[in-house]
């Protein structure tokens, strides 16, 4: 039998088995990771898909709206998908685009809630949609095929206005509409939505005079609107401060199937600029009625403005501290002894234990008495005297010297009977001064 050699290796006890690289990096993506997960719940990102095949800004089928919202961002205009009902009362544009099913009295509620905060555009919907097969060939995710038209019927939403939905033109001709500085042919298809109230004003219609969009004739002063409107305002206008209401009745003008035509988007542009939307104003696109609404928590106010700003701060001081653990990434330094050796460091921690103390006032009679001592050594005096004896005989070899000083019995009582920092101290100068002349 052979003995095969093996080569060990080992660690020094209490050496670190990570390099200080290798620790900061799992420290920072462990971190981004958390941070990740933490932003994705506050903002519902990645947890399913919006793009459901429904009429939203979101869906990207026939009937969706996603092109307008595309088309609206790179015009320069700032476009918030809302989830929450908290972003719908916020200036600017509000896009209204909901399901045939939904709550008229819902709408209502938002629509009168920011008649002053903003115009407000509600898009009605039209199409029956149904996922595409799999069968289809180079489907997409989100993709629809459309199969007639659904019933619509909102009651507690304007119940004076009556959608109608009927054929195209007899003659088989594709719809063609006129408006806003512009006209077009709607795409293909032998269905056409249109309404009807006497509170509306035309600003699209159909070749045979069906209206397409109008906004509301509610009392309040629109001139832009009345300038491209192709009717007149029955009202007086009295409220110069409400924003209009816009109803798009046919949604194949702006949806993904009529935005394919560049004529469809120059409406879109007209249309905002009618509603009294400013050049770069924001568009906020309502996702709550079509089901992908969100209740708003702490988490996800954590990071939406005006508490991003906190919440971004929180995260700077993280990162600080935590470069300033890395900077010190090792076993400590040894550190220094509490009390050090030495005649200074011994008076340096005693006056600091009397300074903590706050017992100032004891020290004086010591001093002086210390003092005391000190001169009956250096003019040699008896050391049999009694204090005030040898006080005196202090105070006659000062006067032999210098009549005008001020004695040592004076100044040493000032020393016993100072309470206050500043003539302790003031005391215990004169004093030492004194102390000097006589033994110099």
């Amino acid at each position: 039998m052979n003995a095969a050699s093996t080569r060990e290796t080992s660690v020094a006890v209490g050496a670190n088995p990570f390099s200080r690289w290798a620790v900061l990096a799992l420290v920072l993506i462990g971190s981004a990771l958390f941070l990740a997960l933490l932003w994705m719940i506050g903002t519902g990102t990645g947890f399913g898909s919006t793009n459901d095949g429904q009429a939203h800004a979101d869906g990207r089928g026939l009937n969706g709206y996603a092109a307008m919202a595309d088309y609206l961002e790179r015009r320069g205009h700032p476009v918030i998908r809302a989830r929450n009902a908290g972003q719908l009362d916020q200036p600017g544009l509000l896009v209204l685009t909901p399901p045939a099913g939904a709550d008229g009295e819902a709408i209502e509620k938002i629509v009168s809630k920011r008649r002053y905060a903003g115009p407000t555009l509600v898009i009605l919907p039209k199409w029956m949609a149904f996922p595409s097969g799999s069968e289809q060939k180079d489907a997409k995710p989100g993709w629809v095929n459309l199969q007639g038209m659904q019933p619509l019927e909102w009651r507690g939403f304007l119940d004076d206005v009556t959608v109608v939905q009927g054929d195209v033109d007899a003659n088989g001709k594709p719809a063609h509409w006129r408006g806003l500085g512009g006209e077009g042919t709607l795409p293909g298809g032998k269905y056409l939505q249109s309404g009807q109230g006497d509170a509306l004003v035309p600003l699209v219609r159909e070749q045979d005079g069906r209206t397409l969009a109008a906004f509301l004739d509610d009392g309040g002063s629109y001139p832009a609107l009345e300038e491209e409107a192709l009717g007149v305002m029955r009202s007086e206008p009295e409220d110069e401060d409400r924003y209009p209401l816009v109803l798009v009745f046919e949604p194949d003008l702006v949806d993904n199937w009529g935005m394919a035509d560049r004529r469809s988007a120059q409406l879109v542009d007209s249309l905002l600029a009618a509603s009294e939307l400013e050049p770069e104003g924001r568009v906020t696109f309502d996702l709550t009625m079509n089901g992908f609404g969100r209740a708003q928590n702490l988490l996800t106010m954590a990071f939406t403005p005006p508490f991003l700003a906190a919440t971004l701060c929180l995260l700077l001081a993280g990162l600080v501290l935590g470069w300033r653990a890395f900077l010190r990434f090792g076993p400590p330094l040894a550190t220094e002894r509490a009390i050090a050796f030495g005649k200074r460091a011994l008076v340096a921690n005693s006056a600091g234990l009397v300074l903590r103390s706050r017992r100032l006032h004891l020290i004086g009679a010591p001093y002086a008495d210390r003092a005391r001592d000190r001169l009956i050594q250096a003019l040699a005096l008896p050391r049999s005297l009694a204090p005030d004896q040898a006080e005196a005989a202090i105070d006659r070899a000062l006067a032999s010297r210098r009549v005008e000083a001020e004695p040592f019995s004076a100044i040493a009582a000032r020393l016993r009977h100072a309470r206050k920092s500043h003539d302790l101290v003031k005391a215990a100068r004169d004093l030492h001064a004194l102390e000097r002349m006589l033994t110099r």
